[in-house]
């Protein structure tokens, strides 16, 4: 998978600010334009995100997590509805929820220190005493779930090794960690069996393709399950109730992931499910009474939900109009949580009781003082790139847009190189289209949920034919009619910063202004000092993007820190000191660089984020920033009073 620089614009709840658009009137049909209400980044930011879920072992409540308090802390809400009740009580470091314990009131969570991506594992005692499970300083630890017979869990570690992640099952008598798989290959843990025999893994050859494995936990023998020359992506989902099959997905024969399953015992594969997009995952239920299978349907999330009995679809619960996410059953079967999230509308958290056929909505996630008229819809649209390729993208356009009032308009550039913008709330582009910017969110080539061959289509090519992408989305926003042409900036995040840097340095006369947020400057560097734990896929990345060693003319190249007397439009950094991915220092010395061409540059650090910005305090300083840089640069004028707070 292409995820050197993935980071998701959910963790960029963003804000709003300036005053209500005025009321303009045709001298000859006198139509009126729509008054627009516009709101402050302190509304928008109350908006608040949630994720997880967990029924609690009585089945009387749900656990999950909530930014509600500034950063995220676990919280639970009764299944019958009502007021959430705060866990955990964090005011720096994220605390994400994981599950409750399978027979009592523990909870157990993820944290690191912050963003440094050295995640710990906790418990929590119905006390509030909490202890780390999982101390080694320098390593880190990732929840690979509770065994079957709910004595356990598993989860890995590269205390070890830093480079690699070996897996372990913590006994919850003695709450101690056992070494159950070593791991000296670079593998990657898929799916464990229900009876703990055996271990599906995967080992990366490039983005495109990778072999599966699989590990008798009885005779400590690993089993190459894959053969092939062509590029063929294989992931192990899950294993079947019975211990029998692992059901996997694969692109092998196609474009698209399709699910398919392996008989243990005869070694054959046989169909399971296709669909004419990427089936992403798919699970089942505690006792297998359900299965559940999700489909990258065009940048929006179809969830099917099977009865495993009889092979029909459940029919699923009449909810407002958005994608249904994160479903999850009670130990019982008897009860199904579920989230559901739109363009205009924040993740909310359902409950549904099969016994009786209700549906419950426990979570109000917007701002009631923002009404949802208020915010747009988005809109799939394609167009055609400088080589006749169709380029999917996602568009927003302000309500007050038109032939007659011209708007700005910013080009948002989604992380990865693989990444997806999907059809999901995003208060930033809410954000930005509240307040008088249209914009479109291009899934150039190299993108995910497009198939392998538009995956594919960017490798060592990047900064080149990805870039022309987005240089040819102007194009199609001129051709709206209501996009002011001189008008049209570029926006992104990690790797799409590294396009924001790209686009202003190597088409210096394309895009108005940049707004790049810890986005790669310079390939040789972040290549080199990528962290240790991404050793599994370090050869696949090398394989996509260059091998510092030697592939360093093309890396140096596609760095815009050594085109940067090229840039000559105004430039905003946002970065986080902690990040591990791409390192402070690179946007130091692409600020230094670009301010020597005296050309406006705007900075701003934040000394307690990693890779993405998730404490609201922090969100609402440099999202408010970012829009006071776009109406000074590039909608033109006065900057805005912005905050309530200036």
């Amino acid at each position: 998978m292409k995820k050197i620089l993935s980071w998701a614009p959910a963790a960029f709840a963003v804000a709003a600010l300036l005053a209500g658009c005025q009321n303009t009137t045709s001298s000859e049909n006198q139509t009126t334009e729509p008054v627009v209400k516009t709101y402050t980044i302190e509304q928008f930011m109350n908006t608040t995100s949630i994720a997880g879920s967990d029924f609690a072992p009585d089945n009387s409540k749900i656990l999950f997590s909530s930014n509600k308090t500034g950063v995220y802390n676990a919280f639970e809400v009764p299944v019958t509805g009502g007021e959430p009740r705060q866990l955990t009580n964090s005011t720096d470091n994220s605390v994400f929820a994981i599950s409750y314990f399978p027979k009592d009131e523990r909870i157990l969570y993820s944290s690191d220190k912050g963003g440094n991506e050295i995640t710990h594992l906790y418990m929590r005692s119905p006390d509030g005493t909490v202890k780390d499970l999982t101390p080694e300083p320098q390593a880190k630890a990732n929840f690979a779930g509770w065994s079957h017979d709910q004595n356990s869990f598993f989860f890995l570690s590269n205390k070890r090794d830093p480079k690699y992640f070996d897996l372990y099952e913590m006994d919850l008598q003695a709450m101690t960690p056992k070494l159950v798989m070593k791991n000296e290959q670079g593998l990657e843990v898929g799916a464990i069996s229900r009876d703990k025999q055996y271990i599906a893994l995967v080992k990366s050859i490039n983005t495109n393709s990778n072999d599966m494995y699989l590990y008798n936990t009885a005779t400590k023998q690993l089993k190459k399950l894959t053969d092939h020359k062509q590029d063929i992506k294989y992931a192990p989902e899950t294993f079947t109730p019975d211990n029998k099959q692992l059901y996997f997905v694969t692109d092998e024969g196609g474009e698209f992931m399709e699910l398919k399953s392996y008989d243990l015992a005869t070694g054959k594969t046989a169909n399971v499910e296709k669909a004419e997009w990427d089936i992403m995952y798919t699970y089942f239920s505690r006792d297998g009474k359900y299965r559940v299978t999700a489909i990258n349907n065009d940048a929006r999330t179809e969830v099917k939900v099977y009865d495993t009995a009889t092979g029909k679809q459940v029919k699923l619960p009449d909810v407002p109009a958005g994608d249904i996410t994160g479903v999850n059953f009670s130990d019982d079967e008897n009860l199904m949580a579920f989230y559901v999230n739109s363009p205009t509308s924040s993740s909310n958290l359902y409950v549904h009781d099969f016994r009786n056929n209700k549906t419950t909505k426990l979570t109000d996630t917007m701002n009631p003082e923002i009404n949802e008229d208020d915010l747009v819809k988005t809109e799939v649209v394609r167009y055609k790139s400088y080589d006749g390729m169709e380029i999917p993208a996602l568009l927003m356009k302000p309500k007050n847009a038109s032939a007659d009032n011209k708007v700005p308009a910013v080009l948002w550039i989604h992380g990865g190189p693989g990444g997806q913008t999907r059809l999901n709330y995003s208060p930033l582009m809410q954000y930005l289209v509240n307040h008088g910017y249209a914009v479109l969110a291009v899934n150039n080539r190299g993108s995910s949920g497009y198939g392998k061959t538009f995956f594919a289509a960017d490798d060592k090519k990047h900064g080149d034919v990805d870039l022309k992408d987005v240089v040819k989305a102007k194009d199609f926003l001129k051709s709206t009619g209501y996009v002011a042409e001189d008008k049209i900036g570029i926006m992104g995040g990690s790797y799409g910063g590294y396009m924001v840097l790209a686009g202003l340095a190597f088409t210096p006369d394309e895009f108005a202004v940049g707004v790049n947020l810890f986005g790669v400057a310079n390939w040789l560097r972040t290549l080199q000092s990528i962290p240790p734990y991404w050793e599994s896929f370090r050869e696949a990345l090398y394989k996509e993007m260059g091998n510092p060693e030697t592939d360093s003319a093309a890396l140096y190249n596609k760095s815009p820190l050594f085109f940067a007397h090229q840039i000559k439009k105004p430039l905003m950094v946002l970065q986080g000191a902690n990040d591990p991915r791409v390192l402070k220092v690179e946007s130091d010395e692409i600020v230094a660089a670009v301010k020597k061409n005296n050309v406006p540059v705007e900075y701003v650090v934040f000394d307690d984020e990693g890779h993405g910005f998730v404490k609201k305090e922090n969100q609402i300083e440099g999202y408010s920033a970012i829009l006071q840089f776009l109406d000074k640069h590039l909608k033109g004028g006065p900057a805005p009073a912005g905050s309530s707070k200036n």
